[in-house]
């Protein structure tokens, strides 16, 4: 029994700080996230994909050490799953506009 119980603490030591982190630091990423979608601003977003894309950002601009792929893949699964038709290609290129800013100076998060 508790093989099974540890990948599931394994991934909330993982997304509980990022959560956090997240919130924490929600206005500068909305922020960047708005500048990158003009045309589709946050409160028109679908929820799924306004929130991919928050959790992914916050990622992208303050843990340089997950590789940049490796983030944008995971946000498109998760919003082809929970989104719309058309939210992976939207993810894809919100987070790959913000990655190629994002990554050049990580910045530090808020405590």
């Amino acid at each position: 029994m508790h093989k099974r119980l540890q990948p599931a603490r394994d991934t909330a030591d993982v997304l509980i700080p990022m959560v956090v982190g997240t919130v924490q630091n929600r206005e500068l990423i909305d922020e960047r996230i708005a500048a990158l979608s003009e045309d589709w601003p946050l409160d028109r977003q679908p929820a799924p994909d306004r929130n991919v894309l928050r959790l992914a950002a916050y990622e992208l601009l303050f843990s340089p050490e997950v590789p940049t792929g490796v983030i944008i893949n995971e946000a498109v699964i998760i919003a082809k799953r929970y989104g719309t038709e058309e939210s992976g290609r939207f993810v894809n290129g919100v987070l790959a506009a913000l990655a190629a800013t994002a990554r050049e100076s990580p910045i530090e998060a808020t405590s």
